[in-house]
């Protein structure tokens, strides 16, 4: 009765623990990686702080509106007028605030601005007498400050931000298919796992037959001790490559958690369709598509542009420029509100002003130079790019060639194996054949079931490698957009 209330609650258990394992395939384990990866994250974060500092800087091109707002200003000074040699005792209330409107110029650099300052003050002055005046004062002033000879700043950080955005759009797009490979990577990795684990469980019900078959001949006298001892060694050498296999399914189980972003805790368990159906591919377009396509390519042009805005202010250091100032204003004060403006003051001011260097021993120029090292450092990083694109698709495609070949050895290898294990079992049983003989050949068997495992899983690898290298799928025939990662943001982006 113990027995069978032992039996029934392993089975309860074993039957909970399965509904608690969670049956992982691939197209599962990439969907939680793009909601949890922390690598994809991370890029989904820089994506949305350049999106919102080129927000910001285009919202500075609006205007901007501003009000400063002094209620109360009080003074009481004690001063001597040198002229007169005489001291006299001033007494100042001042209340009012400052209106301003400031509108950006892009296609200038310049800056247009209009201003109203409303204020009401109170003075009382012992000079000459006890004096004293009280009266509204309004200033209203439209003014223009515009930079000359000089390169255009505004337009420049709007570009460097521009540019910003777009390169972490493209990084956004590499980090997805980088992750697409590495979750690919980790998952047969698992898989493969699994799979070892099962081959040694198989080895391990095959030595325990064996080991059945030498001790029952041992028992009768058939067979010799030693034979028995090598069986027992080889049993527990089966076991413990169990119990090894389970531990690296453990690990790698881990590996791929962590690496999509689940947790570590929850048990699961992968499946996945590893039949291969070779695929044509075609060398010539692999590579006119990638070259066409690689954001990678973008990325370098964009240091190249960054690098050449970077020119932008080494050139501007003591360079020849101008300051250009213009304004308008009206002017009108009186002790009557309503009387403000009737004897207005006009206030125009013109002002232009001149930076000439005249001498830096040689600073600037050889800022210059140094600059144009980058640059060129950058246009050569672009070149080398488009070399290393081209020799690391010929690369994928010559190793897709060998990759199916290797295919067809390791399962020919594999139909020998088991036909040779077969046979040398027959061996065995007859007692033709050692326990150690038998175990080389379960070796040889299980190792041909893992190469053949191994080669379909690495060529499934390798044509998604060359589907991110050239940026094209050629097992549906269809280019790859990675503009569909990212078109979200770029609508939003539009919309604000």
């Amino acid at each position: 009765m113990k027995h069978q209330i032992s039996l029934l609650l392993l089975v309860l258990m074993c039957f909970f623990q399965g509904k608690a394992q969670t049956i992982m395939t691939m197209e599962k384990a990439m969907s939680i990686a793009e909601k949890n990866s922390p690598s994809l994250q991370g890029a989904l974060f820089n994506l949305e702080r350049t999106r919102e500092s080129l927000i910001a800087q285009r919202a500075a091109l609006k205007s901007n509106f501003s009000f400063d707002l002094n209620p109360v200003t009080y003074s009481n000074t004690r001063q001597f007028d040198n002229l007169n040699s005489t001291w006299y005792t001033s007494n100042n209330f001042s209340t009012g605030g400052t209106f301003t409107i400031n509108q950006p110029v892009l296609a200038t650099d310049g800056v247009l601005s209009l201003s109203n300052n409303f204020s009401w003050r109170s003075n009382t002055s012992s000079y000459g007498g006890q004096k004293e005046n009280r009266s509204f004062v309004n200033n209203l002033n439209l003014g223009l400050t515009q930079p000359l000879f000089t390169y255009n700043r505004t337009k420049a950080n709007i570009k460097g931000v521009e540019l910003d955005q777009e390169n972490a759009m493209l990084n956004y797009a590499i980090q997805r298919l980088s992750l697409e490979k590495n979750v690919a990577q980790y998952f047969f990795n698992v898989y493969m796992a699994q799979m070892s684990l099962t081959i040694k469980q198989e080895e391990l019900t095959n030595t325990q037959k064996s080991f059945d078959i030498i001790k029952n001949k041992a028992d009768a006298g058939l067979s010799a001790l030693g034979e028995l001892y090598q069986a027992e060694v080889s049993l527990a050498t089966a076991k413990s490559g169990v119990e090894s296999a389970r531990v690296s399914l453990e690990n790698a189980k881990d590996l791929l958690k962590q690496l999509i972003g689940m947790d570590i805790f929850e048990d699961i368990t992968v499946t996945a369709d590893v039949v291969v159906t070779p695929v044509p591919i075609d060398g010539k377009k692999a590579i006119e598509h990638g070259l066409a396509s690689r954001m990678e390519l973008r990325q370098r042009q964009i240091s190249v542009e960054n690098s050449e805005l970077d020119m932008l202010p080494i050139k501007a250091q003591n360079e020849f420029k101008g300051d250009m100032k213009l304004s308008i204003g009206l002017t009108g004060d009186n002790p009557n509100l309503a009387n403000l403006y009737d004897k207005p003051t006009k206030s125009p001011v013109v002002s232009l002003g001149f930076n000439i260097p005249v001498f830096d021993w040689g600073a600037r120029k050889a800022k210059i130079k140094s600059q144009e090292a980058v640059i060129n450092t950058q246009k050569l990083n672009l070149t080398n790019q488009e070399t290393q694109i081209k020799v690391d698709i010929r690369e994928v495609v010559r190793n897709l060639e060998n990759l199916k070949n290797q295919i067809t050895i390791a399962l020919e290898n594999q139909k020998n194996s088991q036909l040779t294990y077969d046979i040398n079992l027959e061996k065995y049983k007859n007692g033709d054949l050692t326990s150690m003989d038998l175990n080389l050949f379960q070796q040889q068997l299980s190792s041909s079931k893992m190469n053949y495992a191994q080669s379909l899983i690495n060529y499934k690898i390798e044509l998604l490698n060359l589907k991110i290298q050239s940026l094209y799928d050629f097992s549906t025939n269809e280019s790859v957009l990675p503009e569909k990662y990212i078109q979200e943001y770029r609508s939003t982006l539009k919309t604000k």
